[in-house]
């Protein structure tokens, strides 16, 4: 169980700070739920909710994907749009740091070489989100701060050739 002032990622959604564990009663069934800041909104789930909520990884761990997984090759660019889609939804579901970054990474070569589709943009726009909000936090920056390192790590050499 997570505590009070604990940094979490829940996938989807983003990376947070739980705020407070209060327990609420709803249709006559008391629980405890987290309140969890992400970004500008706040969200409350229940502790003993089946999601997969994580820690923030460690310093380590966001220098890594920074160096690293944004300068591989592209997974799988003959997939058909449906089956990218389905394959990227996955990823973001799992909440893990590099999957995030594959899709982001992924996105952004295929629209360096054509348009994405609406569902495309929308799912980049949101893992770009997710992916700056635990850099945001593990870094201890502001969002535009970790916008940036993200665009910094996205304009690599490799990032046009791969």
């Amino acid at each position: 169980m997570f505590q009070v002032g604990d940094k979490i990622v829940y996938p989807m959604h983003g990376a947070g700070v739980i705020e407070d564990i209060q327990e609420k009663e709803i249709l006559g069934n008391k629980q405890l739920y987290y309140v969890v800041t992400i970004g500008n909104m706040q969200v409350m789930f229940p502790t003993e909710a089946k999601i997969s909520i994580r820690p923030v990884v460690d310093v380590a761990i966001v220098e890594d994907v920074l160096s690293s997984t944004f300068q591989e090759e592209v997974s799988e660019s003959s997939l058909s749009h449906s089956q990218r889609y389905r394959m990227n939804m996955n990823r973001m579901k799992s909440g893990d740091i590099y999957e995030g970054a594959q899709v982001i990474r992924d996105l952004v070569r295929i629209a360096a070489k054509r348009s994405l589709t609406t569902g495309d943009r929308s799912m980049l726009d949101n893992a770009r989100q997710i992916f700056v909000s635990e850099l945001a936090l593990v870094m201890g920056i502001d969002q535009e701060e970790a916008k940036e390192l993200l665009e910094e790590a996205l304009e690599s050499p490799c990032a046009e050739s791969c």
